[in-house]
């Protein structure tokens, strides 16, 4: 089946209005700032050639959209930490390669330490009734990830599972972009929001940046036709000053989002400051277990004390993740920091915008 989302007539069609639109006022002399807030979109527009398509006119900026990117070097250490201690860690991919102050979990495994890969968090049940040893889950994620990771914990209560417990570092998007705009003085001119984040979300959480800060902002999916239906929107939002919340994805986002999910996530979690790769300590901005799941959270349960670590030095993978600086503008870029030798996060993730670059590159 022809899928109409790639369908290259359509997206011709919509360059061609796009090119229209930015040879009239505002956008004839000078350059806009659109900020993508997931990783899949960062690679999406990289690989489809949009960033090279709209070179000096549309400046394509990598925001807080990637979770292993935006996990402070702290809570890196504190992973390492637990692996030190002789836990059992269970993780997604992504985490293995992240290098922290003095080691990584690669590391930690050569050493002989116990790491499991797993793809799905419920897989830790299983992991952790297979085995006596203490099972820590990483909990790294936003909305899309976070339904989940409370089905574990509910699972494991219902289940009695005594060796079992998470390191949550969890996530919520809406709270970071409202500080991204109140605080990092970012010249922004629209976002395209994350489609896999609004499916658990919806639409609302965004309304307060067209309504408050007067920014567009789109609800988009991956494919190049939707990354094309994005742009569009933007441009055209700015031209006609009319800023709103559009969601283009909605053959995935409903307007309320996943109530079921949300409420998954109100039973077992409630809100924190955490600590942001890049952004510093931002309010409310985390999940953190709520009492009666306390027993849960491998902080308590292990006492991990670790103290705050500067970032690696000439890393500027904060600086990338808060829209300030392209990863090619980084000294280390594709010289001693690569796919194969990270010095930061955002190299190590496939949803990182230094791994993108590195892959899809700009001519």
């Amino acid at each position: 089946m022809k899928n109409k989302f790639k369908d290259n007539s359509q997206l011709i069609q919509l360059l061609q209005q796009v090119d229209k639109l930015l040879t009239l006022s505002p956008f004839a002399d000078r350059q806009c700032n659109f900020m993508e807030i997931c990783g899949t979109h960062t690679v999406s527009i990289l690989k489809y050639g949009f960033r090279n398509y709209f070179k000096k006119r549309i400046n394509f900026l990598s925001g807080p959209g990637c979770p292993v990117c935006v996990t402070s070097q702290k809570d890196i250490d504190k992973v390492i930490s637990l692996a030190q201690m002789g836990v059992r860690i269970a993780t997604f991919g992504d985490l293995i390669k992240v290098p922290g102050s003095k080691s990584s979990l690669e590391e930690q495994m050569a050493l002989g330490k116990e790491v499991n890969v797993v793809y799905n968090p419920l897989d830790c049940l299983k992991i952790a009734d297979e085995t006596d040893e203490e099972v820590v889950f990483i909990a790294v994620g936003f909305e899309t990830t976070i339904p989940v990771i409370a089905s574990l914990i509910l699972d494991a209560k219902k289940l009695r599972i005594e060796n079992l417990s998470i390191l949550p570092l969890m996530k919520t998007i809406p709270t970071a972009l409202n500080f991204l705009l109140t605080n990092l003085e970012n010249e922004i001119d629209g976002f395209i929001c994350p489609g896999h984040v609004s499916v658990i979300i919806g639409e609302r959480p965004y309304k307060i940046i067209p309504e408050k800060y007067g920014i567009p902002c789109v609800i988009a999916g991956f494919e190049p036709v939707d990354i094309g239906l994005a742009i569009e929107s933007l441009v055209s939002q700015i031209r006609k000053h009319t800023p709103i919340v559009d969601n283009r994805y909605k053959r995935v986002v409903k307007e309320k989002g996943n109530i079921s999910a949300r409420r998954l996530i109100e039973e077992v979690f409630e809100k924190t400051d955490v600590e942001w790769r890049g952004f510093g300590e931002v309010p409310a901005s985390g999940l953190k277990l709520r009492e009666k799941f306390s027993k849960f959270d491998a902080e308590k349960k292990f006492n991990i004390n670790v103290k705050s670590s500067p970032e690696p030095e000439g890393c500027i993978c904060g600086e990338v993740i808060a829209g300030k600086k392209q990863p090619v503008e980084c000294p280390l870029f594709a010289k001693k920091c690569t796919p194969d030798t990270p010095i930061g996060p955002c190299m190590v993730s496939y949803e990182g915008a230094c791994s993108a670059f590195y892959k899809y590159g700009e001519e």
